[in-house]
């Protein structure tokens, strides 16, 4: 079990710290993973951070989890700042503040060492998310050949992301009955981060395309099956199987290219780009905070590139 919830650094299930502060912590480390991080990304990136931490501590001579001091946790923060951006090592600060408050109410460890330790100053008024202005996410959806099951698919999943703002975890983890009539009316339904459910009615563009991806493949016989899939090989027809993120991201990294796009995109991408189209169209930061399922429209005002097209506006005035 424990191989599945930990990285996979050494052929040690855990980390020789770890280990050495006996059966007791050897369980209550594991239970961190197990039981306490629910959300996988987040559960990955912890143990990334544990694995690292605990590796350059015992490279440093501590010989125990429960010998681990502030200063050792200090010393390996500032050794993150050199190569780490303030965002990433702030993440890693946490996952081990929240490690050992689990060891602390654990009764491993009397205190937690992580509990002083500042991490570096970070603030963000925007996000660093590449977007894609309206004209060229057209350009990209309309270079889609849909007279294929994965074109019909792309394209379908692209649109989601544009057009209800779907972070890409929540669009592919939808099943097919995730998409319903209601007044007349498509509607998706989306699980957010957090357990968050999340409804709202389709735009035009998007129900067209989801009719045709659910009526040209035969998915719509399928309520309960995942909505999103791979494509069975050599067969060129989806699979029973969910498409994974990372296969989302190549598909998206390769129909930009294949449309001419030189920006270089990922999956959320989308979700900035149509709340900067929609902003940009008179709607209100509230109604994109409340469409982007948003608990505050701070949140959504990264997402709001708006002044992009100021400072190049700006940067043109500039006598050469």
């Amino acid at each position: 079990m424990t191989e599945t919830l930990l990285p996979r650094r050494s052929p040690d299930p855990l980390p020789a710290l770890v280990t050495c502060a006996g059966e007791r912590a050897s369980v209550r480390f594991v239970e961190f993973f197990a039981a306490a991080i629910r959300n996988p990304h987040t559960r990955r990136a912890y143990g990334r951070a544990a694995a690292d931490f605990l590796a350059w501590c015992a490279s440093a001579g501590v010989p125990s989890i429960t010998a681990v001091q502030p200063l050792h946790v200090a010393a390996w923060i500032e050794r993150q700042t050199q190569t780490l951006s303030a965002p990433t090592v702030k993440q890693r600060l946490a996952a081990i503040r929240h490690l050992f408050d689990w060891l602390v109410t654990g009764q491993i460890v009397p205190h937690n060492p992580a509990a002083s330790v500042r991490g570096p100053s970070h603030t963000t008024k925007k996000g660093k998310t590449p977007v894609l202005d309206a004209t060229e996410a057209r350009q990209l959806l309309d270079s889609i050949d849909v007279t294929t099951p994965i074109g019909l698919r792309d394209r379908a999943l692209i649109a989601l992301m544009v057009f209800s703002f779907a972070r890409v975890g929540a669009a592919l983890a939808m099943r097919v009955d995730d998409v319903y009539v209601q007044q007349r009316r498509l509607w998706v339904r989306l699980r957010e981060k957090g357990g968050k459910r999340h409804e709202m009615p389709c735009h035009h563009t998007l129900e067209a395309y989801l009719h045709a991806y659910l009526e040209q493949t035969g998915l719509r016989d399928e309520p309960k099956s995942p909505l999103f899939r791979t494509i069975a090989r050599g067969t060129g027809r989806l699979s029973t199987r969910p498409l994974p993120q990372a296969n989302a991201y190549e598909m998206v990294r390769r129909r930009a290219l294949a449309a001419g796009i030189g920006t270089v995109i990922g999956n959320h991408t989308f979700r900035a780009t149509g709340i900067t189209a929609y902003l940009k169209n008179g709607g209100t930061l509230e109604n994109a905070a409340a469409m982007a399922n948003h608990a505050s429209t701070r949140t959504t005002q990264l997402y709001d590139r708006r002044r992009d097209d100021v400072s190049l506006d700006e940067i043109e005035r500039i006598l050469v």
